[in-house]
């Protein structure tokens, strides 16, 4: 079995306690997809008339479950959703269609429900055929466990070269009457989502309907998931699903159906704080991460092109390994911003490093202070920002520094 990698530095103080969501139970178990003695697979049990919606990488090479997930998440419904760690059954041709297939009707048979409402997830190695018959003796098991404190074991069982299980929670009122949000997530390499993340699920009681729920993930994905890369490399199983089980309507709230209903207002800002921490939380697990990067851009053409100026900072490994050196070198800051294939003009350009301004109009900033800046280049979070002095776009990016560690954790990914 792979050793343990320390818990990043990043890693927030605390894990946060999820209260439980009505209508949806969790349990966690050991299949031995790849190693012996570790928990890697976990199930979601969802109350009958839960919905669902669903997001999903933009890759030509995803994988089997994503294939079976995009295929069903149009119908709106779902009962339960199956994922493993360990092996991401991709690039694994009729053996990957096969073995999601029987994952389905295994899960359904344990459960109780139709195939067609169960979801699935893999991630892990690409290329190596997934067992799924592994399965048949543990689910039962899980099924029997299910609970709906089982949140961390649930986070801990999808994990990868994560470091750290990845956790979020808000509440939000709907006309008047309160409705929780909480969601876990796995990644730490192969990271810049397309989409969404490499596996993500939220959970709420909140009574939306499928077409509305999947609206609001759509929208929300833009300002996190989508915003986030520590490595420039987009997973052939990024998969976010969002579950509504509704069962708040029991309680008064209100059956909605559209994404623009006004009294949606609370709730969209909520599954947004929920999405972006655990984008947040990928980043700061980042293989070998040691820096947490906001990246700004402002003063673009327009706001599409600030969001390719800023992606090409956060995925120059150039500009990664000097921020991991401490070096603020924002020479490399203009290649990047040069190389992005968007307008851009040298002598308008200005960079900062937190809140100290390093270059202006295409010169080193005259009141440049070079302790100030090495000041700032040792902190663990670390903003830069960069104005184009062009027009009114503007994004925010988050990504990682690029070490050392990283080379030797993916060097050795599949020993």
């Amino acid at each position: 079995m792979a050793k343990a990698a320390p818990v990043s530095p990043l890693a927030p103080k605390s894990i946060p306690e999820i209260p439980p969501i009505e209508g949806v139970r969790f349990a966690a178990g050991e299949a031995g997809v790849r190693y012996k003695g570790r928990t890697d697979v976990m199930l979601a049990l969802l109350d009958e008339g839960s919905r669902v919606a669903g997001v999903f990488t933009k890759s030509k090479c995803s994988s089997a479950p994503v294939d079976w997930c995009r295929a069903r998440v149009g119908s709106g419904k779902a009962r339960a959703v199956l994922v493993n760690s360990g092996n991401a059954n991709a690039f694994t041709g009729k053996a990957g269609k096969d073995a999601v297939k029987l994952s389905a009707k295994l899960a359904a048979a344990a459960a109780g429900v139709p195939e067609r409402q169960v979801f699935l997830a893999s991630t892990g190695v690409i290329g190596e055929p997934l067992d799924a018959s592994k399965f048949e003796p543990v689910l039962p098991k899980l099924v029997a466990k299910a609970e709906p404190e089982g949140w961390l074991e649930a986070a801990r069982a999808i994990m990868t070269t994560d470091t750290y299980p990845k956790l979020s929670t808000r509440t939000a009122k709907i006309d008047g009457i309160e409705t929780r949000i909480a969601g876990f997530a796995k990644g730490a390499g192969m990271i810049a989502p397309d989409m969404a993340t490499m596996l993500a699920f939220v959970f709420t009681d909140a009574a939306i309907g499928s077409e509305a729920l999947q609206t609001l993930l759509s929208r929300s994905v833009r300002g996190s998931f989508n915003a986030i890369t520590v490595d420039s490399d987009t997973s052939t199983s990024d998969t976010l699903l969002l579950f509504a089980t509704g069962a708040a309507a029991r309680r008064g709230a209100p059956e909605i159906e559209r994404a623009s209903d006004r009294r949606l207002a609370e709730f969209r800002a909520a599954l947004d704080e929920v999405l972006l921490d655990l984008a947040h939380q990928v980043v700061k697990d980042g293989e070998g991460a040691r820096k947490f990067v906001e990246i700004i851009v402002d003063g673009a053409e327009n706001d599409r092109a600030a969001k390719r100026i800023a992606l090409s900072i956060a995925n120059s490994p150039l500009v990664k390994t000097a921020i991991a050196g401490e070096d603020a070198n924002w020479g490399r800051v203009v290649m990047a911003v040069g190389k992005a294939g968007e307008q851009a003009d040298r002598d308008r350009l200005s960079i900062w490093f937190g809140d100290v301004r390093v270059a202006y109009k295409g010169l080193r900033d005259p009141s440049y202070d070079e302790a100030a800046v090495s000041e700032i280049m040792k902190r663990p979070e670390i903003k830069l920002r960069v104005d184009l002095a062009l027009g009114a776009g503007s994004s925010t990016v988050w990504t990682c520094d690029l070490t050392k560690e990283y080379v030797a954790i993916n060097g050795d990914y599949r020993s």
